[in-house]
């Protein structure tokens, strides 16, 4: 891992709203850090064979809830990776503590207007169906406060993939000095 090595756990958790850019920027500063990325929530839909309107469907949403909290400590148990989590894995207190023991969770922010702008047309969010930009506000301001406990935030709206991969890895290469 180079630099990073002084990282907890060597694992770094990105947490956020959806569209704020985990799962690019996560790939980005996997592949500077040579270590593996998983997206949890495309993770949960192999490990259970269906997507996750499908598990919204069948099980609701705490049943998804509890599939994500199952493979979310799984997956920070092996340690030494890039995660995305989904944007709403950090509602389960258990959650959040697994995170914060798991590794060095960074939060990726961005205002309503350019969330909005990143989701719209993508049909693979069941907590957007109906109308996009109001249940992005209606979540938003619900979590505004979910994403604090992170050791690191990073405002994405001006910035493009690469420039916030940079600013975590310059937090973490810096951390480990």
């Amino acid at each position: 891992m180079r630099k990073g090595e002084a990282m907890k756990n060597n694992t770094i958790i990105l947490i956020g709203f959806m569209g704020t850019g985990k799962s690019t920027v996560g790939r980005l500063v996997a592949e500077k850090l040579g270590v593996e990325f998983i997206d949890s929530d495309r993770q949960i839909e192999r490990d259970h064979g269906m997507t996750i309107p499908d598990m919204f469907r069948e099980w609701g949403e705490p049943g998804f809830r509890a599939a994500e909290t199952k493979t979310l400590k799984r997956l920070l148990a092996e340690g030494n990776r890039v995660i995305a989590t989904g944007g709403g894995a950090v509602l389960a207190e258990e959650n959040r503590k697994a995170m914060k023991e798991g590794g060095t969770v960074v939060a990726l922010k961005a205002l309503p207007e350019t969330i909005i702008r990143r989701v719209e047309g993508d049909d693979g969010r069941p907590l957007l169906a109906g109308n996009v930009a109001d249940n992005v506000l209606r979540l938003y301001n619900r979590r505004i406060t979910a994403y604090d406990f992170a050791d690191f935030t990073v405002q994405t709206d001006e910035l493009t993939a690469e420039e916030t991969a940079q600013r975590i890895l310059d937090y973490v290469w810096k951390g480990s000095r």
